[in-house]
């Protein structure tokens, strides 16, 4: 996948918790990358396995609201963009970026 800023802070956004179940809208927010961006990244994501995704249990919400999708990355994803991210590290391009993920 080619790396741009774009992936690199979806990668960073991902991996500040690794195992947990993220939820599009919030990673937007914490990467900063809009919407018309992320959700394509997400779906080239999904389509090489860095990426599982499922709908929320809409038996388990409070609020009146549609069921949401939420994204949990795959262990071959865990290393595939800690590698992205190590990489971006030693690219003057992405200097930039806050990438304090370790």
């Amino acid at each position: 996948m080619r790396k741009t800023h774009a992936l690199v802070g979806v990668a960073v956004a991902l991996l500040a918790e690794p195992d947990a179940r993220h939820w599009g809208y919030d990673l937007g927010r914490r990467s900063g990358i809009r919407s018309g961006v992320l959700y394509p990244i997400l779906a080239r994501m999904l389509r090489e396995g860095w990426l599982t995704d499922g709908w929320e249990d809409p038996a388990t919400r409070t609020e009146r609201r549609p069921p949401r999708r939420y994204y949990e990355l795959t262990e071959h994803g865990k290393l595939e963009l800690a590698a992205t991210v190590r990489a971006a590290r030693a690219d003057r391009r992405f200097s930039a970026l806050d990438l304090g993920w370790t």
